[in-house]
């Protein structure tokens, strides 16, 4: 069985719950062992134990993203050991590139990256595609790490040898159980979605007005439920939004978005609530702006839903 671990910035826990789902065929066929920081036992030294665990992977997972390259405990601690261990041949580190961000400088800028050709899992226009060709590279390595320890088993320690145990007998691969999610769970994934969507305006901002002389932008976080954004070309306003939560008005039970700057959620043109499957927590659209209702979204979906509205009237 091989050991695998994540590196990630827990901003990205979205994207690593999603691919450890898309690896649980090969959890469920006894090939691989997964472990993550949010398996750290209460009361344990967090530095001591995320080391121990790394030194024992056969496989380190990079999640890559802007948040992780910025990281200094992801970048210069957890990469840079899994990179040590990966030139010696103790261990396989695999890029998986989950946004868009300057990697390719990087130290492991040379491996070979998942998703296919290194596109980020958030560019696809199926993620899921995208996670399923991860968790099918992933399986071509630990076959290969398996092919590899079995050639360097000796004839000798071929031979059988008495069991102290009997072997384990049949049982299904069907054990998952639904997950139940409380009122506190849903209220602080909405908070966490609003939060996301107030950096995501913001960057977008920012990256537009750096890559077009003629626009000008205003990015204003109005209190702790309300942000305002508005695009100027050549001085003259030509969009503007409010995206607001935890209001008396729309925003009371989701994340509603406003044409006007100065709604605060007592008008709406979309609105994101959250929804839940068996196993996550998601955000789902009310449908007013595409006029049909979307199916589960990231953070970073919803965050796109309310851009792609803003930007629209410029494009």
């Amino acid at each position: 069985m091989a050991r695998l671990f994540f590196s990630y910035a827990h901003d990205d826990e979205v994207y690593r719950d999603r691919l450890e789902k898309h690896l649980a065929m090969l959890k469920n066929q006894g090939l691989i062992e997964v472990w993550h920081d949010r398996r750290i036992a209460a009361g344990s030294v967090l530095d001591d134990v995320i080391d121990v665990e790394l030194d024992a992977a056969d496989i380190v997972l990079l999640l890559v993203s802007a948040s992780f390259l910025a990281s200094t405990y992801c970048y210069s601690r957890e990469m840079a050991r899994a990179l040590e261990r990966h030139a010696l041949g103790e261990a396989k580190v695999i890029p998986v590139i989950v946004q868009p961000c300057d990697w390719h400088s990087a130290p492991f800028g040379k491996l070979l990256a998942t998703p296919k050709d290194g596109k980020a899992i958030t560019t696809w226009a199926n993620p899921e595609e995208a996670y399923a060709d991860v968790a099918r590279q992933v399986r071509s390595v630990v076959e290969r790490l398996d092919e590899g320890r079995a050639k360097s088993v000796s004839p000798a320690a071929e031979s059988p040898r008495p069991s102290t145990t009997p072997p384990p007998g049949p049982r299904s691969s069907n054990l998952r159980l639904k997950k139940e999610f409380s009122e506190l769970e849903r209220d602080r994934f909405l908070r966490e979605s609003f939060e996301y969507i107030g950096r995501f305006f913001e960057g977008s901002l920012q990256e537009l007005e750096r890559r077009n002389e003629d626009i000008r932008t205003v990015f204003h976080r109005v209190d702790g439920n309300t942000i305002t954004a508005a695009i100027y070309r050549h001085g003259k306003k030509v969009s503007e939004c409010s995206v607001t939560t935890g209001s008396n008005g729309f925003g009371r039970d989701g994340i509603v978005f406003s044409f006007e700057a100065s709604a605060r959620g007592q008008t709406m043109n979309e609105s994101l609530s959250v929804g839940a499957d068996d196993q996550s927590l998601f955000l789902k659209s009310l449908g007013m702006f595409s006029h049909q209702e979307r199916g589960q979204l990231s953070q970073e979906g919803g965050a796109e839903l309310f851009w792609q509205m803003l930007i629209e009237r410029l494009q």
